[in-house]
């Protein structure tokens, strides 16, 4: 080695162990690059100068660089996106704003090259070039696609068009910082992202801080984007057209000095001083948004770059690596050494990440602490008599009510109507958020009850609040639920990997299949039950059944007191009998099942009915009678909570933030659901009685559960058609018994 060479590896600083590719640094750097432009006292750089511009380039080309050696070190991973959105993001983070959530998955590997390069992922261990190569797309690592886990990002990132509900639901919790959003226009095509934020600022015309930033690069993941004929008066107007009134485009196009052809171009071919003027413009443009953004107007930032600016490919051959690609492949080789920087230039990109919005990402944003609460003390509850009748979803509606009023920032969020679902004390209280405003109607401007008329913004608002901190509350029909689950398992996974606690996105779903005969198969859908169901092995999801008005009164305050956690309650809106009291009710949710009825006698075996509902103990109970008459002894075991009922090996929670490894001992298990017949009996999926087939010793077993859907008169012609029946049930139990007695 060289001496020349050894002083510039000397100088190198340690984080760029591992960068395959150096440069001088550029023309410039000594006039322009001796200072941070962001000062050591500093949260963003002060004035949009030369140097500013400058720096903010370094900073561009970092992400660049980083990204694509991040991509290419394991042949998989997306770079291009990001690529196209490196220079709004440096423009962002050197204005202090670093509380940056994405719709975009796929632009993980830059918000990844990002942390790193501001100190962040040293939490994880990650210091190098080498570190973070090495973690990338690895367990216990840096997942393939956005977790709100990694130090500095503040949400997951992965079906398109979720982001928008983060940077939302930040916005509500934190008046007094911006949450940029990036959107990828291979998401735009996806229109509901416009509507999403079109329907918050209907609601919340007052809560504008937070930023989308549309990275209008022309290209989906494989092919042109669905938006990429559009010209610049058609995308202003499109974002018009939803109600945000500040719409800031900068067309890459428009600075080019370089002869690209189309529509879209890559802002890292221009000449020295044509790019200057393009940073210059994506900054001044990003400050006058934010501005904007923070004192109450809504605002878009558009950056209209070709897919893929500055790294290996253009437009969707961009979007990923493949096997085969390396960093020595020629395409990438040659990349990495346009963007590479000199050591001075990599140490300057540094300070300033580092300082920019007051530290690192990873030791400032708002996820990164637990956020203050209101004290809601003990919610109060109904004790209802056994024998009586009363309607689940109404009595968690009082204490639903009774929430929002001691906690002002508590939301609830509903598509089909709370009245529909016989929990207007809701809307009473709480007031659906409305401009109109309208008593009659439970209508109000400063109403906590959130209707989108969507079940994507419903469940994404509440699960963002929830991630976020902040209490909040999903109410569906369990018909249409499915329609939002999706965003509500991304933040369940999220939160069982985060570093503090927050509270457990809950949600309630009433008026099962079994009460929606007259309206048919489109409103009888309790198939979700077995996708939630399916996602209880996770360690952190629960689906409750509380058998009544007492013990959804009992889950609903449990839930609220649960940390990180997944919650979901199945109950009917319809009037029907008590079963337990308040103290055996609160014993079935936290234990995971209660006895609800046992024979005083019969000697002729015993039948045990497992149970996961409410109206679906009509049947059951009747067929009890019928089994008592021929002799048998019948014990009727609510299953309330079927998560406790897993063996610890089943669940993986030893892998959740938050770990719970309550789980029914095999004596009170046997107590419960030990007989000579075992019959498990669901309105809905039957996934949720797994655990207990899994661990029951009965010598016989049936399984009674919904098949599908069809219009009737009554919830009981409805579970005839289904096979449930007092008859059919009673029958088949006699049908096991018989040979097990007799032997």
């Amino acid at each position: 080695m060289s001496t020349a060479a050894k002083e510039v590896f000397e100088l190198r600083p340690s984080f760029c162990e591992g960068m395959l590719h150096e440069n001088p640094s550029p023309a410039g750097f000594d006039h322009f690059g001796r200072v941070p432009v962001i000062a050591h006292d500093a949260k963003a750089i002060e004035v949009i100068d030369e140097a500013a511009v400058f720096q903010t380039q370094l900073v561009a080309d970092g992400l660049r660089y980083t990204t694509l050696q991040l991509c290419a070190s394991k042949e998989s991973g997306h770079p291009g996106g990001f690529a196209s959105s490196a220079d709004a993001y440096a423009a962002l983070v050197m204005l202090g704003h670093n509380n940056i959530v994405t719709e975009v998955g796929h632009h993980a590997p830059g918000f990844y090259s990002a942390m790193f390069l501001d100190g962040s992922l040293e939490a994880m261990g990650i210091h190098t070039m080498n570190d973070l190569q090495s973690r990338f797309r690895e367990r216990d690592g840096l997942l393939g696609h956005l977790s709100g886990a990694i130090p500095g990002l503040l949400a997951p990132a992965g079906p398109l068009g979720q982001g928008q509900h983060f940077a939302m639901a930040g916005a509500y919790l934190n008046p007094d910082k911006l949450f940029p959003c990036t959107i990828g226009d291979g998401g735009l095509g996806e229109p509901y992202i416009l509507s999403a934020i079109k329907h918050f600022q209907t609601s919340y015309p007052n809560v504008t801080n937070f930023l989308p930033v549309l990275v209008w690069n022309g290209y989906s993941q494989e092919h042109h984007s669905m938006v990429s004929l559009m010209d610049n008066a058609q995308m202003t107007a499109y974002w018009q057209a939803h109600d945000v009134r500040n719409v800031i485009l900068i067309d890459a196009k428009d600075y080019d000095d370089a002869g690209q052809e189309g529509a879209y171009v890559d802002s890292t071919r221009f000449g020295d001083r044509a790019r200057a003027v393009f940073i210059r413009a994506v900054l001044e443009g990003a400050q006058a948004a934010a501005d904007a953004a923070m004192s109450g107007t809504l605002s878009v930032l558009i950056i209209k770059q070709l897919k893929g600016a500055g790294v290996h490919a253009h437009g969707a051959k961009s979007h990923n690596l493949y096997p085969g690609d390396k960093p020595e492949k020629d395409n990438i080789a040659r990349a990495l050494a346009e963007r590479a920087l000199s050591p001075e230039a990599w140490a300057l990109v540094r300070t300033n990440m580092a300082r920019a919005g007051g530290g690192p990402a990873g030791r400032t944003v708002v996820t990164e602490f637990e956020r203050e609460m209101a004290d809601i003390g003990e919610l109060p509850t109904k004790a209802f008599e056994v024998g009586e009748k009363a309607v689940p979803a109404t009595a968690m509606a009082h204490m639903v009510a009774e929430l929002g009023r001691r906690d002002a920032q508590f939301v609830v969020t509903n598509a089909d109507g709370n009245e529909a679902s016989n929990m207007k004390p809701v809307n009473e209280a709480l007031k659906i958020r409305h401009p109109t405003e309208d008593t009659l109607y439970n209508q109000s401007p400063g109403g906590q009850v959130y209707e989108p008329l969507n079940e994507d913004a419903c469940a994404g608002f509440a699960a963002g609040l929830a991630l976020f901190g902040g209490r909040s509350l999903w109410l569906s029909y369990e018909s249409f639920a499915i329609n939002g689950w999706p965003i509500v398992q991304t933040v369940g996974q999220a939160m069982a990997e985060l570093r503090r606690k927050t509270p457990a996105v809950i949600s309630m779903f009433t008026a099962g299949a079994l009460e929606q005969g007259r309206n048919g198969w489109t409103h009888q859908r309790p198939e979700i039950e077995n996708y939630i169901g399916g996602q209880m092995r996770n360690g952190n999801v629960y689906l409750l059944y509380p058998a009544d008005a007492n013990m959804i009164q009992a889950a609903y305050r449990w839930a609220n007191t649960q940390s990180n956690k997944c919650i979901s309650i199945v109950a009917s809106k319809s009037a029907l009998p008590v079963h337990t009291t308040p103290e055996r009710a609160k014993q079935a949710i936290e234990q995971g099942a209660t006895v609800l009825y046992e024979s005083a006698e019969g000697g002729r075996g015993t039948i045990v009915f497992a149970v996961t509902g409410d109206m679906i103990y009509l049947p059951v109970f009747a067929a009890k009678d019928q089994l008592e008459q021929f002799g048998y002894r019948v014990r009727i075991v609510c299953v309330a909570n079927p998560r406790r009922l897993y063996r610890s090996g089943d669940v993986a929670w030893q892998h959740s933030a938050e770990p719970d490894n309550a789980f029914m001992a095999d004596d009170e298990f046997d107590a419960l659901f030990g007989g000579d017949v075992l019959i498990g009996v669901s309105g809905g999926g039957t996934l949720a009685l797994e655990p207990v087939l899994l661990r029951s010793h009965a010598p016989a077993r049936e399984l009674f559960g919904w098949q599908r859907g069809e219009t009737t008169a009554s919830p009981a012609e409805l579970m005839a058609y289904n096979g449930i029946t007092a008859e059919g049930l009673a029958e088949r139990a006699q049908g096991l018994a018989s040979p097990v007695v007799a032997a």
